[in-house]
C-alpha cells in the first residue's frame, strides 16, 4: 500500500488548468523528485497534497487516511504533513531556537524545555548549534532554509514536501542545503521535492517524476529518467538541463 495516492487529480485557477488527472504513488521512505519548466504544476501539486490549495477533481489519500473529501480538520493534517518554500519564512522577530519551538509548543503542546530539548538536538545536528539565539537576518541564506527545513522537521512529519528550496540561494549555499536533505533521505524520511537541481534529483530520487502542462508525462527510476528518458518532450527539457550545465 502506498504512503501517499494522488489519484486523477485536477486543479485550475479560473480559466488556468494547473494540474490535469494527476495520479502519482509514494511509498514509505521514497524521495520522489518532480521535474519540469516553471509552470509545470510541481508547486501547485505540493500545495494540494498539504491542502493549502482545494482540488478540484480526484483524491489524495495519506497514510490510509483520505484527506480531500471536505471533512478533514486541514490543521490536524498539516502536523503530519511538513512543507518549506523557496522562500525561508521564518519569523524575524523570533530567535532561531524561538522559531523552531513556536509550533511544537502551540500546536503539540509540548512543554518549552523538551520542546527546547528537541529543537537544540536537530540544529546540533546540521551544524546551527550555536546560532540558536540568534535572529535570521543575522544567517545566510543557506543557514535560514536549513533553519526553515528544521522547524518543519519539529514537528516530527511523516511526510516532508519541499518546494524548490535552493531557487533563492546563491550558488555557493545551494550544497549545505541540499546536504541536509541528503541526511534525511538516508533517514528514510519520506519526501516529495519539487527541484530544479538536476544532479541533485539522479542522485537521491527514489523515483522522478517529470511534469509538463500539468500532467504527469513520464516517471521512473532516476537513472532510467537521465538517462534514457522514453517521452520526446522529456528529453527536450533534459537537453536544455545540460546545454545549461546544469546536469
Amino acid at each position: 500500500m502506498s504512503f501517499v495516492e494522488v489519484e486523477n487529480v485536477s486543479k485550475s485557477f479560473g480559466d488556468n488548468v494547473v494540474l490535469r488527472n494527476v495520479t502519482l504513488e509514494v511509498a514509505e521512505h521514497e524521495v520522489v523528485c518532480l521535474i519540469g519548466a516553471s509552470g509545470s504544476g510541481k508547486s501547485t501539486l505540493l500545495r494540494c497534497i498539504n491542502l493549502l490549495e482545494p482540488i478540484d477533481e480526484g483524491r489524495i489519500v495519506v497514510d490510509g487516511d483520505l484527506i480531500t473529501n471536505g471533512k478533514v480538520d486541514a490543521n490536524a493534517i498539516r502536523r503530519e504533513i511538513g512543507i518549506v518554500f523557496q522562500a525561508f519564512n521564518l519569523f524575524p522577530h523570533m530567535t532561531v531556537l524561538q522559531n523552531v519551538t513556536l509550533a511544537p509548543r502551540r500546536v503539540r503542546n509540548l512543554r518549552r524545555g523538551e520542546a527546547e530539548a528537541s529543537a537544540r538536538e536537530l540544529l546540533r545536528r546540521i551544524g546551527l548549534e550555536d546560532k540558536a539565539a540568534e535572529y535570521p537576518d543575522r544567517l545566510s541564506g543557506g543557514q535560514q532554509q536549513r533553519v526553515a527545513i528544521v522547524r518543519a522537521l519539529a514537528m516530527q512529519p511523516k511526510l516532508m514536501l519541499l518546494d524548490e528550496i535552493t531557487s533563492a540561494l546563491d550558488p555557493q549555499l545551494v550544497s549545505e542545503v541540499l546536504n541536509l536533505v541528503r541526511e534525511l533521505a538516508d533517514f528514510g524520511m519520506t519526501m516529495i521535492i519539487a527541484t530544479h537541481e538536476m544532479s541533485f534529483a539522479r542522485e537521491v530520487a527514489s523515483k522522478v517524476c517529470f511534469l509538463d502542462g500539468g500532467v504527469i508525462l513520464e516517471e521512473g527510476d532516476a537513472k532510467d529518467i537521465f538517462s534514457a528518458p522514453s517521452e520526446p518532450r522529456t528529453r527536450e527539457f533534459l537537453a536544455r538541463i545540460i546545454e545549461a550545465g546544469r546536469l
